[in-house]
């Protein structure tokens, strides 16, 4: 069996290792009220925690074809969280997501702040992280797709920008547990947006983010949804699992938003305290502070076998029937 190289935080290297190696101490960063859900919802405490986590390195370890990972513990966590600590889903989503860094390194690596596009883009304020969570404690990333110029950049750069921001925000523990919201205000969406994506790459990211991606993804909200993007909308909407498409809440406009979330907690220019403008530059610091550990994930490597390959399939056989046929209609709020 070859031996894994096992990557530590924060230098993401080291030396190869076993499994009974001597691995980073966890110091568990959750508030009391977190731990509590993480009790609740992900049959989290500290004894599975410990038992989870020597598994998955053990597996790790002994796997053929991962030949360097990170395992550090916050690391780890991402997949144990979003898996609800069973270790088989885990460790199958893990692959997963060393795969799919592997298969679409155009979406997925080299995700540099000081890119002048990914950076263009991320101030011009097309998504951002708000800087307060929700009442429930969730991270919310709120995206306004007229700040997006689909002229200019293309489907390739706004998924990197996505990528960019989640692997920032990925080791925050208290987000692994409470989850995600994502708001998307799509008013001032330009007409080239709608024709940005090809039906195979929207079919290949939505299923990365929905099976790859280690998030637990809590609701998302869209807003101002132009006639023209309704088509676009409901396409993607028709790739996602029945829980996630449960998950989705249309608004009119921005009044009927305000009450499902906490106004206070939006942009300034939504009803809330901050302008947007500042939430951009106070999290692109945190861009700049995570910059060197984004980019050490592309150290990571699995080689990548046929089935592994076809998982992230080009077969859109499955869906043509959708995109002639009808599509589920969003109901609106």
């Amino acid at each position: 069996v070859l031996e894994t190289e096992v990557l530590q935080q924060p230098k993401l290297s080291g030396p190869a290792t076993t499994a009974g190696g001597d691995y980073d101490p966890y110091v568990c960063s959750l508030s009391a009220a977190t731990k509590q859900v993480a009790k609740e919802e992900l049959h989290e405490d500290e004894n599975i925690r410990r038992q989870a986590l020597a598994q998955f390195r053990e597996w790790i370890d002994k796997h053929p074809h991962i030949r360097k990972c990170r395992t550090d513990a916050v690391f780890l966590l991402r997949f144990l969280r979003t898996k609800k600590f069973s270790v088989p889903a885990a460790c199958e989503m893990l692959e997963r997501y060393l795969t799919i860094r592997q298969l679409f390194p155009q979406w997925f690596q080299q995700l540099d702040i000081n890119d002048p596009a990914i950076n263009e883009i991320f101030e011009n304020g097309y998504l951002v992280p708000l800087p307060q969570r929700d009442s429930a404690g969730r991270q919310v990333i709120f995206s306004v797709a007229g700040k997006f110029d689909p002229y200019k950049f293309t489907s390739v750069q706004m998924a990197r920008v996505h990528s960019l921001i989640c692997e920032a925000l990925l080791d925050d523990e208290e987000s692994q547990v409470s989850g995600y919201v994502y708001i998307n205000d799509e008013s001032g969406m330009k007409m080239g947006f709608v024709s940005l994506w090809s039906l195979t790459d929207l079919r290949s990211i939505v299923k990365c983010i929905q099976n790859s991606t280690p998030m637990r993804h809590k609701e998302t909200h869209f807003v101002n949804i132009p006639h023209y993007a309704n088509r676009i909308i409901e396409l993607g909407v028709s790739m996602l699992s029945d829980k996630l498409k449960k998950r989705i809440i249309v608004h009119k406009n921005v009044d009927v938003l305000k009450t499902k979330i906490d106004p206070a907690i939006l942009p300034k220019e939504y009803g809330g305290t901050v302008p947007i403008a500042d939430m951009i530059a106070q999290f692109k610091q945190k861009l700049l502070q995570r910059r060197a550990a984004i980019l050490a994930l592309d150290d990571m490597r699995i080689e990548i076998t046929k089935d592994a390959a076809n998982f992230a399939g080009n077969d859109i056989g499955d869906i043509a029937a959708g995109v002639v046929g009808s599509f589920r209609k969003l109901e609106v709020d």
